[in-house]
């Protein structure tokens, strides 16, 4: 009796500091990052920073797997069903976590229940900008063309559902113009169209605005987020122009599988916000236009529930849909 007392105690302190031991030894082995979009753009990019920084620290790889499809949800999908011990990871732009559950009528996963929030890595101001044949100076310039002539002014997007596209959104609910979004696979050949007149107007992130409009292609007349862009400092925001409540960012997170243990979160989120912090990461992120996050854990699951309410709203007021 005494020896089974003695190891049904054993056995119970090896489950209550199987987590804690989890966490010292972590990473014991490669990390996978999986990113939802293709190779090549800003949130890969952002990922095989912080991949590679942490893979310095650890002296393990951080490996970034694209996976992209379904606007973010193959991806999602995938680190959402897989072990939830911190070896999958999904670094990922908004819509998979806080947009595609309003969008698309058959999820196949629920991003409030299947994730476990460990860190904003980045936000990147969206920019209003125009073609100069448009004629529209800054927003209420805009908001009169639109008003004057409604239905007729196009707006682009780098697809159904991205930020740039429900920041289109956001205006005409907040200004209530009747103007036309016209979705591209990709932001590139929207500003392809852009530049070249053939759409007047669109919300992009600064990273592809910035070269454009020291080029004096076209005309940024607006930030969308609550406050200027230090690369755009001469350029104020949508609210400051009369549209209140106003804002829109573009943002970067990284989450693990729901059930993750505690302290390997906890692991995650210190070993993050160092890098975050390094003045290399800090430069290579001004160069693209992006500010290091600066929220984890419960908060960042406090910011993700709120992503989600806002652009709900928006969703559901513009009848936006992909299915």
């Amino acid at each position: 009796m005494v020896f089974l007392r003695r190891f049904v105690i054993a056995c119970c302190a090896a489950v209550l500091f199987a987590p804690a031991a989890a966490a010292q030894d972590y990473p014991a082995r490669p990390v996978k990052i999986v990113v939802p979009y293709p190779a090549g753009g800003s949130n890969d990019i952002i990922a095989r920073i912080v991949a590679q920084k942490l893979g310095e620290r650890s002296g393990l790889n951080f490996l970034v797997e694209n996976r992209g499809g379904a606007g973010g949800n193959v991806g999602a999908e995938a680190v959402a069903g897989s072990e939830p011990d911190g070896y999958t990871l999904l670094l990922t732009a908004p819509p998979p976590l806080t947009i595609n559950a309003a969008l698309y009528k058959n999820l196949p996963f629920d991003p409030s229940k299947a994730f476990a929030p460990v860190a904003l890595i980045a936000s990147v101001p969206i920019v209003l900008a125009v073609h100069p044949s448009l004629g529209a100076k800054d927003v209420k310039e805009l908001v009169a063309l639109a008003r004057a002539k409604p239905g007729t002014i196009n707006f682009g997007s780098s697809g159904i559902g991205t930020t740039n596209h429900l920041a289109g959104e956001l205006l005409k609910t907040k200004t209530g113009i009747d103007i036309v979004h016209v979705p591209y696979k990709g932001a590139a050949p929207a500003m392809n169209d852009l530049l070249a007149g053939h759409i007047p107007m669109m919300f992009d992130n600064i990273p592809a605005v910035l070269p454009q409009v020291q080029g004096k292609s076209i005309n940024a007349i607006a930030v969308a987020g609550a406050s200027r862009a230090s690369a755009l400092p001469d350029v104020p925001t949508v609210a400051e122009q009369g549209v209140a409540g106003f804002e829109a960012s573009a943002w970067f997170g990284l989450v693990a599988p729901a059930k993750t243990p505690a302290p390997v979160l906890a692991k995650l989120q210190a070993e993050v916000a160092a890098v975050l912090q390094l003045p290399d990461v800090k430069k290579r992120f001004v160069e693209l236009g992006a500010e290091p996050g600066t929220v984890s854990g419960e908060a960042f699951a406090k910011f993700l529930a709120e992503e989600t309410v806002k652009w709900g709203g928006i969703i559901r007021a513009s009848g936006a849909t992909a299915n």
